[in-house]
């Protein structure tokens, strides 16, 4: 699927950027663990792009952000399924 890391990461970017994706919606698009994602995001890109990394580290730290609020929304809609 990948020719190499360097282009595994670009189109991880691109993917996230295209999206708004979530490390783990990238890993699951890509078949890939979210370990791997983050990994190529993180060290990869910058050496690579840096004007694509910028961009998907606002990403990045937007969900960040809202991953709390995500979690939440998750443990109540669980709970909220169980009592049904």
């Amino acid at each position: 699927m990948f020719r190499t890391d360097k282009e595994r990461a670009v189109l991880f970017g691109e993917f996230m950027i295209s999206r708004k994706a979530t490390v783990r919606a990238t890993a699951a698009e890509f078949g890939v663990s979210k370990s791997t994602v983050h990994k190529d995001l993180t060290e990869q890109l910058p050496k690579l792009s840096s004007s694509l990394y910028s961009e998907v580290r606002k990403i990045l730290e937007e969900n960040k952000e809202q991953r709390h609020i995500r979690g939440g929304l998750a443990t109540k809609q669980k709970y909220e399924n169980a009592q049904k």
